[in-house]
C-alpha cells in the first residue's frame, strides 16, 4: 500500500515535561524517552538521532485514532513503577519555518496508560531537534492518512 499523506495545521503547546525529565517532582528524572528508547530499539525502531523528549502539537479542532500504525509494541515494561504499557508509532513530518522534520506519531495507548490523560486533539511527536520552535508557534503535521485516521471534531 502506498503512502498517502494529509496535512493539518497546528500550534505547538506546552506538555507534561515529563517525557523530556523536565518535569518538577517527576518520577522520571532523567525522562520517559531516554528510559524508553532501548526497549523501542530492540524492538525495531531506533529512535538515538532523535530528541529525548516530545513535541507537543494542537491540531484542534481535529482529533486523531492510531488505526493501522507502522509500529505497535504491545506490553513494554519499561519501568517497575507502573503496569507494562502498549506503544504505537507512525512516521509523520513536522513542517516548521519552510523546513521539514522526519519523526515519529508517539502513542503511549491511553488503556494501558493508568496515570496520565492526553487532550485527544494533541498530538505527541519525536522529532530531531527542531531549533527555535516553541510554544504557540504554527507548524504543519503531514501524516499518514494509511496509519491515522482524522476526525473533525468542530
Amino acid at each position: 500500500m502506498s503512502e498517502s499523506w494529509a496535512i493539518v495545521s497546528g500550534k505547538v503547546q506546552d506538555g507534561h515535561k515529563v517525557a523530556s525529565g523536565q518535569a518538577e517532582n517527576s518520577p522520571y528524572p532523567i525522562g520517559t524517552i531516554k528510559m524508553q528508547k532501548p526497549f523501542f530499539k530492540a524492538l525495531g525502531l531506533d529512535l538515538d538521532s532523535y530528541y529525548e523528549g516530545t513535541l507537543n502539537i494542537s491540531i484542534a479542532p481535529y482529533t486523531f485514532t492510531m488505526k493501522n500504525p507502522k509500529f505497535t509494541f504491545p506490553s513494554v515494561e519499561w519501568t517497575d513503577k507502573h503496569p507494562p504499557e502498549n506503544f504505537l508509532f507512525s512516521q509523520c513530518k513536522v513542517i516548521f519555518n519552510g523546513l521539514e522534520y522526519l519523526g515519529w506519531v508517539y502513542y503511549p495507548d491511553p488503556s494501558t496508560k493508568k496515570a496520565h490523560f492526553q487532550n485527544p486533539s494533541i498530538i505527541e511527536i519525536i522529532a530531531p531537534l527542531i531549533p527555535n520552535i516553541k510554544k504557540d508557534d504554527e507548524v504543519k503535521l503531514a501524516l499518514n492518512t494509511n496509519e491515522i485516521l482524522l476526525k473533525d471534531a468542530g
